[in-house]
């Protein structure tokens, strides 16, 4: 427990990049889009305000407020720290954001990065909450001993932003789009337990091609749509803990894209992660 302390405690030292925060309407509604199909509305609300997205026995979860308003927890942010939030996963001190999943956004594009971060200082002012993470024993435990990482311990900080990828219904944009995945499929798509996930969700699917993955249920990307729209497999069964309330408002770009990019990655076993 004392080892995990510690690492919560500590300083990661990333510089930060103050990006562009564009000021135009299409770029306003791209951060718009964002935010609300890359699961920052899962964690902190469709207005920003904040929001308890695990209340049960010894774990608690909350994001905190984002829009502005007397809770919000970015209300100093100067334009550096974003990056170092989002896609690095530190405060602005360099403290790691516990359960902030930023290995999904490490590979944003500035542009992109640049639209989140203006549409999210241009949402309504909101009386909202504080973030909260209240941890069970085992989970400090194991987190201390590093069987449980942090996203800034994920992350390789020196690579440069990416490259912007023109968007189509390509692999090559897929992959982009399938970044948001990998907190909980692992970087190499091939599911298994979530590392200091509660102990009632049960393991994220193969999502690489071949025996023992789950893509082969969707042929096409019609289907892989209907269940992303609806939350449900082909036969008709509930999918758990998967954010469709953020999946469901992907565009038909983005799904098409995901769907040819997920046909094309390397098989692997289930559960490496």
């Amino acid at each position: 427990v004392a080892m995990a302390s510690w690492k919560m405690g500590r300083t990661v030292n990333v510089e930060g990049v103050a990006v562009k925060l564009p000021q135009d309407a299409a770029a306003i509604d791209r951060g718009r889009y964002l935010f609300e199909s890359r699961g920052c509305a899962d964690c902190h609300g469709v207005d920003g305000a904040g929001r308890v997205f695990h209340d049960e026995g010894s774990m608690k979860i909350a994001g905190p407020q984002l829009a502005p308003g007397a809770a919000s927890a970015v209300a100093r942010y100067r334009d550096a720290d974003w990056d170092r939030a989002i896609r690095h996963g530190v405060d602005p001190s360099g403290r790691p954001l516990m359960v902030m999943p930023a290995e999904d956004y490490n590979r944003l594009t500035d542009a992109d990065l640049g639209a989140l971060v203006a549409y999210v200082k241009r949402m309504p002012e909101v009386s909202g909450r504080r973030g909260e993470v209240v941890l069970p024993l085992p989970v400090r435990v194991l987190y201390g001993f590093g069987m449980i990482q942090d996203a800034a311990a994920k992350i390789d900080h020196s690579l440069p932003p990416q490259q912007p990828v023109a968007e189509g219904p390509t692999a090559e944009h897929g992959r982009y789009v399938a970044n948001m995945c990998i907190g909980c499929h692992g970087p190499g798509l091939s599911g298994g337990k979530i590392p200091g996930g509660p102990p009632d969700w049960p393991a994220a699917a193969n999502l690489t091609p071949g025996e023992g993955g789950t893509m082969g249920r969707y042929p096409d990307a019609a289907a892989f749509a209907a269940m992303l729209r609806s939350g449900k497999r082909p036969d008709g069964a509930a999918i758990a803990v998967m954010p469709f309330e953020s999946l469901s408002k992907m565009s038909e770009v983005d799904v098409a894209a995901l769907h040819a990019y997920l046909k094309t990655v390397p098989p692997r076993p289930f559960g490496q992660r």
